[in-house]
């Protein structure tokens, strides 16, 4: 039986290092994505990618996905383990998501592969699914923000999303904007940036003073340590302004929405620490560009893309990608 699948990928508009610690998000699901056509059956896992090296076959059922080469197969081995899947699977994947960008190409890739192999359930099934393949793949503990925006997009909207309770709120993305996606030229991978350090600083500041997604300003305030204080802050601060830019994006603010992004990178840059030289002079010289409402590091940070929102008859400079809100996860039935 041959499978072709669709999963797009995501930017994600505001709310970056919270959905870890319970708190909201704002990304939308975009029109580039990963798309996986194979066959079934057999007793290997093959898969063979356009624009990596390497091709992944691995004997099925999978055992230990955290030690499969190459190892961009340990995405795709991860489903397949998760999954309980014992017969094999024979795929090409192809993708035009930037690699190491921050529009969570492995998320994109997880979730492609989950349909190809039979996954079923609700967007949020998958999402759970595909978040703990990536924790077993990679030892890296990722929210569900990437899974569940890549598997639940809605056409037109971005997601407001309580990581807490798992929710999904469609917001309408105004027609008046539009959203680009600027690379700065630094490539990062989760696994060897900072990203574990940070969330358990995040974590160490809850210990402390309760979730952070609603400790108040004064405990968090009290919290000794500078730096934990710092994580905590951002947190609880990026939460107010999700929240925020919601509600300005159903007003059709988009001033607002834009002031809400510039504060958002002050306090990923500031607060958690998890910007760069590249990134914020890249933001700076974006906000000056006429029709820009603003801009912001989108993802985890530490390298990667610039998400800017602007009126929808500017082109904003340098290497970028124009983002179509709400593109859908499609997967067409066998030997279509």
């Amino acid at each position: 039986m041959t499978a072709r699948v669709f999963a797009p990928g995501r930017v994600n508009l505001i709310g970056d290092h919270t959905d870890y610690m319970g708190g909201v998000v704002l990304p939308m699901a975009i029109q580039f994505g990963t798309t996986i056509v194979g066959t079934a059956g057999g007793g290997r896992l093959r898969m063979r990618s356009d624009r990596l090296d390497g091709v992944l076959d691995v004997p099925m059922p999978v055992t230990d996905p955290g030690s499969v080469q190459p190892s961009w197969g340990r995405y795709p081995a991860g489903v397949a383990a998760l999954l309980g899947r014992t017969d094999g699977f024979d795929g090409e994947i192809v993708s035009d998501l930037p690699i190491g960008g921050g529009l969570s190409s492995s998320a994109s890739l997880e979730v492609a592969t989950a349909h190809a192999l039979g996954a079923t359930g609700s967007p949020l099934d998958i999402a759970r699914l595909c978040r703990a393949a990536e924790a077993a793949a990679t030892g890296v503990p990722c929210g569900i923000m990437d899974q569940l925006a890549v598997a639940a997009g809605v056409e037109g909207h971005a997601l407001l999303i309580d990581c807490a309770t798992e929710e999904v709120t469609p917001v309408p993305v105004p027609s008046a904007a539009a959203i680009w996606v600027v690379d700065s030229g630094q490539v990062r991978t989760l696994a060897d940036s900072a990203y574990a350090e940070r969330r358990a600083q995040a974590d160490a500041a809850a210990a402390l003073v309760g979730p952070l997604p609603r400790a108040s300003m004064a405990s968090i305030a009290s919290v000794a340590d500078p730096v934990l204080r710092a994580r905590a802050r951002h947190v609880r601060t990026e939460c107010d302004r999700v929240h925020a830019a919601a509600a300005a994006l159903v007003a059709g603010d988009l001033v607002r929405v834009g002031e809400l992004m510039v504060e958002s990178h002050v306090s990923l840059r500031d607060d958690f620490q998890v910007s760069t030289p590249e990134l914020d002079a890249l933001v700076e010289d974006l906000v000056q560009t006429p029709g820009v409402h603003g801009a912001r590091l989108t993802g985890a940070g530490f390298g990667g893309n610039v998400v800017v929102l602007a009126e929808d008859d500017v082109t904003v400079p340098g290497t970028r990608m124009h983002a179509s809100a709400g593109a859908r996860t499609l997967a067409a039935p066998p030997n279509s």
